[in-house]
């Protein structure tokens, strides 16, 4: 017993070792860097997923400095991203114990959420199971005058650019340009009132180029460091990183800050003008991202045949929503998208998707919910003809992995995931490097 217990700690310990060591994973939610304490959760099915009917078991370890430690974890289990039904207490004895989690009787995922209390101080930890998410189907319905609605509002935008003779004003940016790297800051005017900042990269040697949009994540906010994805541009893309606001993105933090407050904070812009289809704020939104792919298309340096889209989060959301509104785009890379079965919270026991408006009053009412399903994710999903890319992790409570497979699910072009259970609201440097090179297997 004693030689099988120092080769379980000999594996453990080289398994901790190669996780802390490896740079693409220290910022992880589940596994924080730096931290003295580690949860292990092994679910006894190797991919986490389960039929419905299936018991789901879980193996949970909690490490102090890699070892072991003999502790009490009181958990609760409930639905992904709803109350608890069930909880309890167990004792961990040589640092481990199982937790049955029971089972669904519908497709959707359980949550095991774990909380140990040692030396005065809470750590806490969860693990999500699925149980037949490929059954997983949508709450939101399909207007039958969808594709009317947005033709007629892509029409209107164009022909009032056109009239007004509205331009693009373009300047080089040197702080982020390189020997091999072009780096320019874009204000493009979308419709008569709304404009759009983005950074274009791309190659300084001349030639005919794929074209990549890549839209941003929820929030009022500066595009983030423009040189981190200049790898595209050195591997033979015309890359726009847009924003969606129209905020100079060299601004302070102070004066977005400022204007997140006019807002009602960071994400309102999501609720703004939900009561009407017309005057909801993220029509000007997906507007704009056909807009910046016009531009795009009009570039003398586009290969004239690749159109790509990518993103995560809300900028995943878009990618999706641009690839089902515009035939151009010919390939589609996404990760865990928001905006994605908004409404499902309206029906009881069911999950809904970011911005889980569940949680703000009236936020889902019947005149809400039908505006909504002109701007929800699975209606786009179910219009794409493009292969999509996508990604999603299970233990992600930002965009939960029930909407990302409801998304999924729809989807009918050609598709390739990479599902990564332990994946909460993040992806490593390798995934998006990843992606990128997905993209180039699509190259015509």
């Amino acid at each position: 017993m004693k030689q099988n217990n120092c080769k379980w700690m000999m594996r453990l310990t080289v398994t901790l070792f190669i996780f802390f060591m490896s740079p693409s994973l220290i910022f992880s939610e589940n596994y924080p860097y730096r931290s003295d304490y580690l949860w292990l959760t092994v679910p006894d099915h190797a991919n986490w997923l389960y039929k419905t009917g299936e018991k789901a078991k879980v193996e949970v370890t909690l490490c102090k400095y890699g070892i072991p430690r003999d502790t009490e974890v009181s958990y609760e289990i409930g639905q992904d991203m709803l109350p608890a039904t069930a909880n309890g207490k167990v004792m961990l004895k040589n640092g481990r114990a199982v937790i049955d989690m029971g089972t669904m009787k519908k497709p959707g995922f359980l949550d095991l959420r774990m909380k140990a209390t040692i030396d005065g101080k809470t750590y806490e930890h969860h693990v999500k199971v699925g149980f037949s998410p490929e059954q997983l189907t949508p709450y939101t319905k399909n207007p039958a005058d969808f594709d009317d609605f947005w033709k007629k509002n892509l029409e209107e935008a164009r022909q009032q650019v056109k009239n007004d003779r509205l331009t693009v004003k373009c300047e080089k940016v040197d702080k982020y340009s390189t020997p091999d790297v072009d780096c320019y800051l874009l204000k493009l005017h979308t419709d008569r009132h709304h404009s759009i900042y983005a950074y274009l990269t791309k190659p300084k040697k001349a030639g005919k180029y794929p074209v990549v949009l890549c839209p941003p994540g929820a929030g009022i906010k500066t595009i983030k460091e423009p040189m981190r994805n200049h790898y595209y541009a050195k591997n033979g893309f015309i890359r726009m990183e847009m924003e969606i606001h129209g905020l100079h993105p060299e601004m302070t933090s102070e004066q977005f800050g400022e204007i997140s407050s006019a807002f009602s904070g960071e994400n309102g812009y999501l609720e703004n003008g939900l009561d009407n289809r017309d005057n909801y704020y993220m029509k000007h939104v997906y507007v704009a991202c056909i807009r910046a792919l016009d531009y795009l298309c009009a570039l003398p340096d586009w290969d004239g045949k690749n159109v790509f889209v990518q993103g995560g989060s809300q900028g995943g959301a878009l990618s999706l929503i641009t690839a089902g509104l515009d035939s151009r785009v010919t390939g589609c890379v996404a990760n865990h998208p928001a905006l994605s079965d908004m409404a499902g919270y309206a029906e009881k026991g069911r999950t809904g998707g970011y911005p889980h408006f569940h949680r703000e009053n009236q936020m889902l009412t019947p005149e809400k919910i039908q505006v909504l399903q002109y701007y929800d994710v699975v209606n786009f999903a179910r219009r794409i003809k493009c292969p999509v890319y996508m990604t999603w992790g299970y233990n992600d409570n930002v965009c939960p992995p029930t909407t990302s497979y409801i998304v999924w699910n729809l989807i009918t072009a050609p598709k390739d995931p990479l599902i990564t259970p332990v994946n909460e609201h993040w992806t490593t440097t390798d995934t998006n490097q990843g992606q990128m090179h997905w993209l180039k297997k699509q190259i015509r």
